[in-house]
């Protein structure tokens, strides 16, 4: 008879949130949430309990067993990147695997820790004058500008754990642009991202636009699309913009004078 292969014995994870770690044995279910073995929040819009870690086959596996919000899980690098809907469950692969959600105004993130992996992964990214590649995503400047603007608590997070995301106003001040222009702008990468199979950024009944901003958040942030080194444009961005509405002004002036 063929002998049969050993299985071998799966091995606790380690859960880090907010610079606080958790230990998740081989055997026991350990759930997140708002009231949870990981108590992430006291936030109403997150579930009681939203996502399960748990042994089956072999290996450890997350679920969302929530029935509204949706994660955003990714590996070290940002190469491997999956969007977790309600009902959905992954098996942990890696050895070392970044978990991010936004619920209401805020996006949380944590990560996940096994002894070993399944699978490896390497980034390959590129950058080039006033564009970013990024495996098959290129943003213009502007695109760019306009997802750290919404990423920037996100970004500047001493330690992980909780950011909030800004109104469409407050990103658009922070930018020194009008909200016609912001509203273009947020369209146009959504398009392109959703056109390149980036789920959650589609219009449409219950993705209202604080979803489509967590989601478009949650996806350049795991992926490493932006990064704390592009948070200075946004300053520059803002002296471009306030220089520029000063020069309207004096034009302005001066047109009066000689009229």
């Amino acid at each position: 008879m063929p002998a049969t292969a050993e299985i071998m014995p799966v091995k606790p994870l380690r859960v880090e949130f907010c610079g606080e770690w958790y230990d998740v044995e081989p055997g026991a279910d350990f759930s997140i949430g708002r009231e949870s073995d990981l108590t992430i929040d006291d936030n109403p819009y997150l579930h009681r309990t939203f996502l399960r870690l748990y042994e089956d086959y072999g290996m450890w596996w997350i679920a969302n067993v929530g029935n509204l919000l949706s994660a955003t899980v990714s590996d070290t690098t940002g190469t491997v990147q999956a969007w977790l809907a309600p009902g959905a469950k992954l098996p942990i692969v890696f050895q070392t695997l970044h978990v991010m959600f936004s619920a209401g105004s805020s996006t949380y993130d944590f990560s996940i820790h096994a002894e070993s992996d399944f699978y490896n992964t390497s980034l390959s990214a590129s950058h080039e004058g006033g564009t970013t590649t990024i495996l098959p995503v290129t943003l213009t400047t502007s695109q760019r500008l306009l997802i750290v603007a919404l990423s920037e608590s996100i970004l500047t997070q001493a330690v992980p754990g909780r950011g909030a995301i800004p109104s469409s106003a407050e990103a658009a001040a922070r930018l020194g642009w009008s909200m016609t222009t912001f509203n273009r702008k947020l369209d146009n990468v959504c398009s392109k991202l959703d056109k390149l199979g980036v789920a959650g950024l589609r219009g449409g009944t219950g993705n209202l636009a604080t979803n489509r901003r967590g989601r478009l958040v949650e996806y350049a942030v795991a992926t490493r699309l932006v990064s704390l080194d592009d948070v200075v444009l946004l300053d520059r961005a803002a002296e471009d913009s306030r220089l520029s509405a000063a020069e309207n002004d004096e034009d302005t002036t001066v047109g009066i004078l000689e009229s």
